[in-house]
């Protein structure tokens, strides 16, 4: 932006320039006078000659009078120009005025049919990318059919779940536990989205799990006990307050069930690691503070839907790159059509400093039923570090792409290799 500012400014006080010089110019009226009298010189030499013409008599009297009369018209005319007065008005204050009035209309015609929105990096996507505005205007869309649906429709679970877990995605908890809370008033049963809601709940809680959070986790462990996502907020509960035997209870429990080599199997199983070690190494553990692989368990336990489509894998830093990363940066993976609509179908935001980073990405994570995994035959599979924080490219985030991969692919090696130019 200020590589523009500067072009145009230099340009602006060219033209300026090239303005005051015209003006500031000394006047042509003393150039036009002295030809004048130069003019009247020449025609009173004329007039001379012409009376020694007739004294002569090369001419008659007739003929003497007739070019004497064409002369002194002549003369006449040359005399007032002669003599006119300069035009009124000052250069100068004319300078000042268009100094003013320049840059205000230039300006002015820039912002009504210009693009000053370009200015911003952040509007600057690279093609085929999402962009904050593009999630943000889907998931506005979306809340917008929603509001708008007849309530109490069974039909309007899909959509409130999908508005709830968009939210969820984008760190907007409050509006995430709203659009749950409206989906568990239609089924006040379900496992899942009560899981969801104890999550967000908690999240807001700093992440911590007693009180309401605990109490839907109970509920919907009640009304489903193999939920994956109740199973591992269940155990995250569990070790935060001590309790390693059941920590390592609800966390096997979901071991056994989970997708394996996803994220939240690798979640699982370092949950399970420390628990162990906890378990067994007396009263200094004990004492230790929940581990960060235990609460990262619940920040990723996200039960994939049965038969729908989902992509995991691991992504990584190039070491050349890892001089330009600090580890509170923000991290995107992110997966899109390789051929058709340029949004995102699902998106992960994690931190730079949980690299590597084991991650599924799944139906369950779209931001608009009509865009899903399942929904395109391929996809790409992209991993980007934001120093901004922002979903929109921007020059110097890190980034790396998959080649187009079926929407049910395990196992996928990405490494952040590049930098956006």
């Amino acid at each position: 932006m200020s590589f523009f500012w500067a072009v145009a400014a230099a340009l602006l006080l060219l033209a300026m320039w090239m303005v005051a010089g015209t003006l500031l110019r000394k006047p042509r009226e003393r150039t036009a006078h002295s030809a004048s009298q130069s003019n009247l010189q020449v025609l009173k030499t004329q007039l001379r000659q012409l009376d020694q013409d007739l004294a002569a008599g090369s001419l008659d009297r007739a003929q003497h009078q007739l070019a004497r009369a064409e002369i002194e018209r002549r003369a006449l005319e040359e005399e007032s120009v002669a003599t006119a007065p300069a035009s009124a008005g000052s250069p100068r204050a004319t300078l000042v005025l268009l100094l003013l009035a320049v840059p205000v209309l230039a300006l002015a015609l820039y912002g009504a049919l210009g693009s000053p929105q370009a200015l911003s990096p952040e509007a600057v996507a690279a093609p085929g990318e999402p962009t904050q505005q593009d999630m943000e205007q889907l998931v506005a869309r979306l809340a917008e059919r929603m509001d708008k649906q007849p309530p109490g429709q069974v039909a309007d679970v899909e959509g409130w779940v999908m508005l709830g877990r968009s939210y969820a995605a984008m760190q907007r908890f409050p509006e995430a536990q709203r659009a749950f809370s409206r989906a568990l008033h239609l089924t006040p049963n379900d496992a899942q989205i009560l899981a969801d809601q104890a999550d967000v709940v908690a999240m807001q809680q700093g992440r911590n799990l007693e009180g309401e959070p605990l109490r839907l986790v109970d509920l919907a462990l009640k009304n489903n006990p193999s939920n994956l996502k109740a199973l591992a907020l269940a155990g995250s509960a569990a070790f935060e307050r001590k309790d390693f035997e059941g920590a390592l209870k609800y966390w096997g429990l979901a071991r056994a069930a989970a997708p394996p080599d996803s994220e939240f199997a690798q979640g699982l199983e370092r949950g399970l690691a420390e628990a162990r070690a906890a378990a067994g190494g007396g009263a200094a553990l004990a004492a230790a503070p929940a581990a960060p692989a235990a609460a990262a368990v619940a920040a990723s336990a996200v039960a994939p839907a049965q038969g729908a489509a989902s992509i995991s894998g691991r992504v990584s830093l190039s070491p050349a790159l890892a001089a330009k990363v600090a580890p509170g940066d923000t991290l995107f993976v992110f997966a899109r059509a390789a051929e058709g609509p340029r949004m995102p179908l699902a998106i992960l935001r994690r931190t730079a400093g949980d690299l590597p980073l084991s991650f599924t990405l799944d139906d369950g994570m779209a931001m608009s039923p009509q865009f899903k995994l399942s929904s395109f035959a391929n996809v790409v599979v992209g991993a980007r570090v934001s120093k901004s924080g922002n979903a929109t490219p921007q020059s110097g985030d890190l980034e790396g792409l998959s080649a187009p991969l079926n929407g049910r692919t395990a196992g996928v090696e990405l490494v952040i290799d590049s930098v956006r130019p």
